[in-house]
């Protein structure tokens, strides 16, 4: 067998492995890992696609809402079962969201509206890719927001990495988690893959050129050492509680064994997945349809993991986001295009719930942003800034967004 067959080939068959070298050897030689940091867990959920913000968290209070969208819009709260539910007076959720309803009622969710990416694209690509980054219109960004939390904050003195410290229930590493520090992409808990954000072919050669290549060579039965770290933690095991009742869907298993690892206590840290189906240019329905098909499965699984988790969701924040919002005016097909301002969703024990948050800019006509969009009042940065620095407790905000300034505290978090 070629060397380099082997090793794009032969020795990452199970595991593609593009870790740094002190980590590799700790798994190469069988070393245990003394013990892993315990403490707060990051959730991030990206819609991807777009979803629409108008029709997630209705403005049921603003009458130029159902002028311009005179056959999607979602009823408000008084005409019906199937109408918004209402939240302040205001603002409601889409009716599929109810399975939300009762984290609203004990303070653990906070909507924030009219927020998301300053830069003007409309591309799927760039605005994914911006809001990943964490560097808005800026194309040469490397590596994604949450990487760069991860390369420098490092871990506790008397913790050694977990090779499980992030993981994306994802079939390739997402944007947002590629760079340097290590990460670990999955299908599923049975199948996964260790992963980084760069080149693992030229990693491994780098250690044969480096005098290291005992390494590389022993690595044949001990390189998955974290296979075995995850057998013998054996999340499986942990079954849903307290009632949870997760979607057959692929997103509810996913949230499943995000619950899983969590409980697990393999020094999980950020957990990641994603969620698509957002794109509605044709026929994205009102209370019933496309969108509120998306919105059910959304909200049964959010709800079944923050059901699972229980009491440990003091140390969990789940964080829902989207590329974009959509258009104000609904098209001639009955859906909406792409827009500018968005929705999120933050929950969890430590936030303060109960509140929609983010400046709400009105939609009549010489309010909307380019004459047809929702406009934006609240800049992503902001509220990534408020979770990375208030629940993940880092303090080097300028190196995970760097050139954005924040400016005060939304108090999203406690």
């Amino acid at each position: 067998m070629q060397r380099r067959y082997f090793l794009k080939s032969g020795a990452i068959a199970l595991a593609t492995m593009g870790l740094s070298p002190s980590f590799l050897r700790r798994m190469t030689y069988g070393l245990e890992l003394p013990g892993v940091q315990k403490g707060n867990v990051l959730i991030c959920l990206f819609q991807r696609g777009a979803a629409d913000a108008l029709n997630v968290v209705v403005p049921f209070g603003e009458p130029s809402y159902y002028r311009l969208r005179p056959s999607i819009a979602i009823p408000a709260p008084s005409r019906g079962a199937r109408s918004a539910i209402d939240l302040d007076g205001f603002f409601g959720l889409h009716p599929s969201l109810a399975p939300l309803k009762p984290l609203w009622d004990a303070g653990l969710l906070a909507p924030i509206h009219a927020v998301g990416s300053p830069s003007s694209t409309r591309s799927h690509f760039d605005a994914q890719d911006y809001l990943e980054s964490g560097t808005p219109d800026v194309k040469g960004t490397r590596d994604g927001w949450l990487n760069r939390y991860l390369a420098a904050s490092g871990t506790c003195e008397q913790c050694e990495a977990s090779p499980f410290r992030a993981v994306a229930m994802a079939p390739q590493t997402p944007r947002v988690l590629q760079g340097s520090a290590p990460t670990v992409a999955m299908d599923s808990l049975d199948q996964f893959a260790v992963r980084s954000g760069g080149d693992a072919a030229a990693q491994l050669e780098a250690l044969y050129r480096t005098g290291s290549s005992e390494i590389v060579h022993g690595a044949g039965s001990e390189m998955f050492d974290a296979v075995k770290m995850l057998k013998s933690a054996d999340p499986q095991r942990h079954q849903p509680e307290h009632g949870a009742d997760y979607p057959r869907s692929q997103f509810g298993q996913r949230l499943r064994q995000i619950s899983q690892l969590i409980k697990s206590d393999v020094g999980l840290e950020i957990a990641f997945a994603d969620i698509g189906g957002w794109d509605t240019h044709v026929n994205q329905g009102g209370v019933n349809g496309q969108l509120a098909n998306r919105l059910s499965d959304f909200a049964l699984s959010i709800a079944a993991l923050t059901t699972d988790l229980g009491d440990r969701m003091e140390q969990v924040v789940v964080l829902t986001m989207s590329e974009f919002g959509r258009m104000a005016r609904q098209n001639g097909n009955g859906g909406t295009d792409h827009g500018h301002a968005g929705a999120m969703f933050a929950i969890g024990g430590s936030v303060k719930g109960r509140k929609v948050y983010g400046r709400w800019p009105g939609l009549a006509q010489d309010q909307l942003y380019e004459g047809r969009d929702l406009a934006l009042t609240t800049d992503f940065r902001t509220v990534f800034g408020e979770v990375a620095s208030t629940h993940l407790g880092t303090k080097q905000l300028d190196l995970l967004f760097p050139g954005f300034t924040p400016g005060s505290r939304m108090g999203i978090l406690g």
